[in-house]
């Protein structure tokens, strides 16, 4: 099945603030978690349901080595992404499409 992706505002603002911080630690450190999240977003993009369902709908990754992770839902064949979240916050934050 065909799969079109849909990044949510909330997504791509969770990984600017990220790649800041990295990069503001080390000059390339921001660049390499770019790279990951690209590497991971493509996995979800193939295999949208390798991944296990972690709260009601919500599919959730981890860009390692990074703490961060990638929340998502699968509906029909559009994958919703909507949230790059550090993975120490709290888990009723990281699962909303907001």
């Amino acid at each position: 099945m065909k799969y079109v992706l849909d990044i949510k505002i909330s997504a791509e603002k969770g990984v600017l603030k990220a790649f800041d911080y990295y990069e503001s630690k080390q000059q390339g450190l921001g660049e390499r978690f770019l790279e990951r999240w690209e590497v991971k977003i493509e996995l979800i993009k193939q295999n949208p349901l390798l991944f296990q369902k972690k709260y009601k709908n919500f599919r959730q990754v981890l860009l390692e080595p990074y703490p961060y992770h990638i929340v998502y839902e699968v509906e029909e064949n559009i994958i919703s992404v909507y949230k790059v979240i550090y993975a120490g916050r709290s888990s009723r934050k990281r699962y909303s499409k907001k």
